[in-house]
């Protein structure tokens, strides 16, 4: 250790005992690997439950890229993609991808510390890899900090292993660098450890002519990491031109404000590094204002019974606010409206929208709505709410939580009231905009696009038959310079390079389908043609979707055949039959699901598929998933198994009231086990808004 290194220990393991003074809170702040911390060694701090970063960090033959996800108050997530140094060839870049993970085991009070325990790159290659238990303690304007790394964190090697003392099994840590995806095994081995301190300055508000500059950090850190590069693989080869820092010392300077953070620091003495991340909170995201809902109608005056005459008006109010009238039936004091489309993705906004949009054609002693809310074809909800309660919400006289606690979900059947007015099809739509195409972690290049415009139609034939497709036409982008596949398994997706070549003018989908209800709660697809850019066939499945439940039962079976590269109309010589059971639930804690499938695969290997995912009130999802077949982690090639993050976002966040949903998908990798096939309406999806979980979450919508 340099001279001086001790005694910066000791003062801050005593500081870290102390108790302090009432200091204010300050926000986390991130580290250069993306999660909360320091520079480099990760603190006790987490981010506000739910907060999304993304961001990354530059320095000197290294560029750190890092998706950050507060998963649970209790537990920070890191996906991050490094490109650095080829140390095979010494010259260009490669790209390596790691997985953190953070766990609070003791949050800070006046006397204790914050204390967390962590995870570095335990999915990875394990370049990176190393495990850490730290302490952190405010004290005034100050946040101290201090650890024990092993690993990749323990290389400075002061201090023998804890654990290994007690038992020597933990003397020995496994070296495996590998192809990447893997569990690291060997956690909290090895004889060395270092420890790491530091300590984070919250700089009071500086007076500028342009006012005050608010949200400055000062940190400084003793790095329990010494390896400068990694060439060789880890733990480097230490002589004296490589492989060592040149000082353990680390400096930075930190700004942030509600949703960027930029940083800059100079690392092991050699290395200048600039940062930069931007985050949002899910559960309270920036969010365009839509435009105001019309005012509530004053209900019609009072005149003879025509039902005819009501239903044509009310078919012409519906379709003037853009939802596709279906059915108008009166029963008693109730009037029974199906439609399908608009705008909004919750069925409580739908619900209000529909009063405002025909209260003046209803009789004025109609005091029940019945809605019966189709979706691609099928019946997914109907909800029964009184007319006044609506109309009281509407005119800000009651919360939407009351009309709420009057409304009724029932199970969704597809049967129309007999003798109701029915709205003759066929009905068609059509859409166009952007389309663009990812690929992440290949060797040469670490980000592949394609970036393009999409044109897609469907023409509802009745009884829930459609015909649909879409063509798409590639613009710019690299996506189709990706390396040739080296596949062990059949090529169903990791040749996306040559699909992205040959298919630059494509017929991305052309099938016919018929999505209907089978019985109460009971959803069926039927599927044929060119079902996905690179398989057509048949496609069947079956949802059992109980309204009230937090569960549904799925099973789907499929027999596909591969297209060809050029994506028109030809065919290759490859088919599978493939299917999976499925499982589909509601969590009771944090707004948790998850889905279990089990079955087979587009290669034809047999596994299941893991998913958990969390939503928040404003509709953005943040989600993961992995996939085990029994497919080798050797013979599935690099990255080991299937895995990837998404993110979810309502586009009506963007100011236009929408009830799409844009995706952004990190897969680390694109291979060819544990792939699902990829059809335009899965019946999760189609159905999963008409559940009484999904009104009560949606419930302000009936204000809207």
């Amino acid at each position: 250790m340099p001279r001086g290194g001790w005694k910066w220990g000791l003062a801050i393991a005593a500081l870290l005992g102390v108790a302090s003074a009432r200091s204010e809170e300050i926000p986390a702040s991130g580290s250069d690997f993306g999660g909360a911390g320091l520079l480099e060694m990760r603190n006790a701090r987490f981010r506000e439950d739910g907060t999304l970063e993304v961001g990354g960090a530059l320095r000197h033959q290294r560029r750190f890229w890092f998706v950050n996800f507060q998963a649970l108050p209790f537990l920070e997530t890191t996906f991050r993609l490094t490109e650095r140094l080829d140390g095979t060839t010494g010259q260009g870049m490669t790209t390596d991808r790691a997985f953190d993970l953070k766990l609070r085991l003791v949050e800070e009070s006046e006397t204790w510390p914050a204390i967390a325990i962590g995870l570095q790159d335990f999915i990875g290659t394990g370049l990176y890899a190393g495990e850490y238990i730290v302490a952190s303690k405010r004290w005034h304007g100050f946040d101290l900090t201090a650890g024990l790394g092993w690993g990749r964190l323990g290389t400075g090697g002061e201090w023998t292993s804890p654990l290994a003392l007690g038992d020597s099994r933990f003397r020995t840590r496994p070296r495996d660098v590998g192809r990447g995806g893997s569990l690291q095994t060997g956690l909290f081995r090895g004889e060395d450890v270092s420890p790491f301190f530091g300590v984070e300055y919250s700089v009071p508000a500086i007076p500028t002519p342009w006012g005050a500059l608010d949200g400055l950090r000062a940190k400084v850190e003793w790095s329990g990491d010494t390896l400068r590069d990694e060439r060789g693989g880890y733990p480097a080869r230490r002589a004296h031109l490589r492989g060592e820092v040149d000082s353990r010392v680390n400096y930075g300077l930190h700004w942030a404000n509600e949703h960027i953070e930029a940083g800059i620091a100079w690392l092991h003495g050699t290395d200048f590094l600039f940062r930069l991340s931007f985050r949002l909170n899910p559960a309270d995201p920036p969010a365009a204002p839509l435009p105001p809902a019309p005012p509530m109608p004053a209900r019609a005056p009072a005149a003879p019974r025509d039902e005819a005459a009501t239903a044509e008006a009310v078919f012409a109010a519906l379709q003037e606010a853009g939802f596709l009238p279906l059915a108008y039936a009166e029963e008693g004091g109730t009037a029974e409206l199906a439609l399908a489309g608009g705008d909004y993705r919750a069925l409580s906004q739908v619900a209000s929208r529909v009063l405002r949009a025909v209260q003046p054609a209803l009789p004025r002693d109609i005091e029940m709505l019945r809605l019966r809310w189709w979706q691609a074809g099928v019946e997914v909800a109907v909800l029964e709410i009184p007319r006044a309660a609506l109309e009281s919400v509407a005119r800000h006289r009651a919360a939407p939580e009351e009309a709420w606690a009057t409304a009724r979900l029932l199970p969704a059947t597809g049967a129309i009231t007999p003798g109701a007015v029915e709205n003759e099809g066929p009905f068609w739509s059509w859409q166009a905009g952007p389309r663009v195409n990812l690929a992440l972690g290949d060797p040469s290049r670490t980000l592949r696009w394609q970036a393009g415009v999409a044109l897609g139609g469907r023409i509802e034939l009745g009884a829930g038959w459609a015909l649909a497709g879409s063509l798409q036409q590639a613009l710019l982008g690299n996506l189709e310079g990706g390396l040739p596949s080296d596949s062990r398994l059949p090529h169903v997706r990791s040749d996306y390079a040559r699909y992205a070549r040959e298919g630059g003018t494509a017929l991305s989908t052309l099938y016919a389908e018929r999505l209907w209800n089978a019985g109460p709660d009971l959803f069926a697809r039927a599927s044929a043609g060119y079902l996905e850019p690179m398989f057509a066939g048949f496609s069947s499945e079956i949802l059992w979707r109980p309204q009230d439940k937090p569960y549904a039962l799925g099973l789907d079976l499929n027999w596909v055949t591969q297209r060809a590269f050029d994506q028109k109309l030809g065919l290759r010589d490859y088919s599978v039959v493939t299917g999976h059971a499925s499982l589909y639930a509601e969590l009771p804690w944090w707004n948790l699901y998850g889905i279990l499938r089990a079955g087979r695969y587009l290669a034809g290997d047999w596994g299941v598929t893991v998913e958990l995912g969390r939503r928040f009130d404003s509709g953005i999802e943040v989600g993961g998933f992995a996939t085990f077949t029994d497919v080798s982690a050797a013979r599935f090639g690099e990255g080991s198994f299937d895995k990837g993050i998404y993110v979810r976002i309502p586009l009506d966040l963007f100011g236009r009231a929408s009830w799409a949903r844009g995706t952004a998908l990190i897969r680390p990798v694109q291979r060819d086990g544990g792939q699902l096939l990829s059809v335009d309406n899965p019946l999760w999806e189609v159905t999963r808004d008409g559940r009484a979980d999904a009104l009560a979450r949606g419930m302000a919508g009936f204000g809207r």
